[in-house]
């Protein structure tokens, strides 16, 4: 660690100086090693990895965040392990996949005992600072020096918090916006977009008001973006900039059918920039690797030189910053649980091919309430029978227990492949890869009749329970193997 690393030359600071106090940034002073990088990671809330400018969309006003991409590195293939706002943040902070932290479904807490990297950076000096959305627990908390929220975007006190930070440490920062959440909160200080602007995906239906609601969730983007720049110009009024590390990335999918909550690329990947001018020689380049939500944790540890424990189950990208051409992993691998209904779908990619296994196909597959425009339109649309098979999929059942695509070919994931012989032997190396990843992990299938029950109706959206409120919490995946102490990461 950091501190432990320094501890001698320290001791001989206070010695020959007979000074009081002796700083780690003093400390790093008085060695040949470079200082440790400030760090700053920045998590949109429910952004698809596509609605960005660098990402190749062509109407969301994103300049800030473009920026960063020009002068960093963008990511093509970076994948969450869920695409649910809490889970996602749990196997972030502890670098595990969401059954293994003991918190695999929405609005559960991480739970005591599990190691956390932004407490290993505290421990080896890092002034820690948590600000925006939470959505961890309190057990979490023990983790920063600081955590603030702020509305409606999550990012007001960004700034604030550089501002008051001590100047005589290094800094790790965890910005988290409620932006692009819904209910939408209006952006008071940018020209808002129009329905114009709105692109289609072909599993969505091309309304007036579809078009009115992306325009929203367009604008929410556009503030997260602004308040992005803010941060980065802090830095820079600061002169630190040079020498720190910054994560930009999303928690899930856009909150639209077939996005948010599930496996496919718009809900499970996420877009995912590093800019770091001191340690990034090459600037502007896309590495194509696949990388997973679980690789920040050793990453951020990696670049602090603080020691990876071994409960955590990703790889360090760090390689990757050095030479955007090399790959550090083969596979990567996604879950979906009870959101607002019970689920157990797994997803695997290998290669330009995605499986993904449902344990409850007889069960339809959409997240939402009956008061959001996506879904109310769906379920209008298909009483008429006016849907594609791709606008139908949320609603379809029973739904396919295998799911196999190309993405190469196939990058909205249309065309199930699990059912043509041409793939049967793609299918069953899959298959395999799945059932090695659940077994050496944990991972378990609730019965039905023990799982935490459905919230909203799933035909009707209709709340089941008073104010919304999280139904009493069943069995969870990874329960009944202890999960949570599993450190295996399975085939990577």
């Amino acid at each position: 660690m950091i501190r432990n690393r320094i501890k001698e030359q320290v001791f001989r600071g206070l010695f020959a100086m007979g000074t009081a106090v002796f700083t780690l940034s003093q400390a790093y002073a008085e060695t040949s090693e470079p200082a440790p990088p400030n760090i700053i990671f920045i998590i949109g809330d429910d952004i698809s990895a596509a609605d960005f400018g660098c990402y190749g969309h062509p109407t969301i006003k994103t300049p800030n965040i473009d920026l960063l991409a020009a002068n960093g590195l963008r990511f093509s293939n970076a994948y969450l392990t869920i695409s649910q706002c809490s889970p996602t943040r749990c196997s972030i902070i502890t670098g595990r996949y969401p059954h293994n932290t003991g918190a695999p479904e929405l609005h559960m807490a991480l739970p005591k005992g599990q190691v956390m990297f932004p407490a290993l950076l505290n421990q080896a000096g890092y002034y820690t600072v948590a600000a925006g959305k939470w959505h961890l627990g309190n057990y979490a908390k023990k983790a920063f020096d600081k955590v603030v929220d702020s509305r409606p975007g999550g990012e007001e006190r960004w700034v604030q918090c550089l501002q008051e930070r001590p100047k005589d440490k290094p800094f790790f920062m965890w910005f988290a916006s409620h932006d692009a959440h819904r209910s939408w909160q209006e952006d008071e200080e940018a020209a808002p977009h129009s329905p114009e602007d709105a692109v289609i995906p072909p599993y969505l239906i091309d309304t007036q008001e579809t078009r009115a609601d992306l325009a929203k969730y367009y604008d929410e983007i556009q503030r997260l973006d602004r308040y992005a720049g803010m941060v980065v110009d802090e830095l820079k009024k600061q002169g630190v900039l040079e020498n720190t590390f910054i994560i930009f990335m999303a928690d899930n999918g856009r909150p639209f059918p077939r996005c948010k909550t599930r496996l496919y690329d718009s809900g499970i990947k996420t877009p995912f920039i590093v800019h770091w001018p001191a340690g990034l020689k090459q600037r502007g380049e896309v590495c194509h690797s696949l990388i997973s939500a679980i690789d920040i944790a050793p990453t951020l540890l990696d670049l602090s030189n603080v020691k990876t424990p071994p409960s955590f189950q990703g790889i360090s990208i760090l390689p990757l910053l050095h030479d955007p051409e090399k790959s550090i992993r083969k596979y990567v691998f996604a879950e979906h649980n009870w959101h607002v209904q019970i689920a157990h779908e797994r997803m695997v990619r290998h290669g330009n091919y995605v499986y993904i296994r449902n344990a409850h196909p007889q069960l339809p597959q959409i997240c939402g309430l009956d008061d959001q425009c996506p879904q109310r339109e769906l379920r209008s649309l298909a009483k008429e029978g006016k849907l594609t098979p791709a606008q139908m999929d949320p609603l379809l059942e029973p739904r396919p227990a295998e799911e196999l695509f190309d993405v190469s070919n196939d990058p909205h994931q249309i065309k199930d492949l699990a059912r043509n012989p041409e793939y049967a032997q793609v299918l069953e190396n899959m298959r395999t890869l799945m059932d090695e990843w659940q077994a050496s992990t944990g991972d378990t299938t609730p019965p039905l009749d023990k799982a935490t029950p459905d919230r909203n109706d799933r035909r009707t959206g209709k709340l089941m329970y008073e104010n919304g409120t999280r139904p009493q919490e069943g069995i969870v995946p990874g329960q009944s193997t202890e999960a949570q102490h599993i450190n295996h990461s399975g085939p990577r």
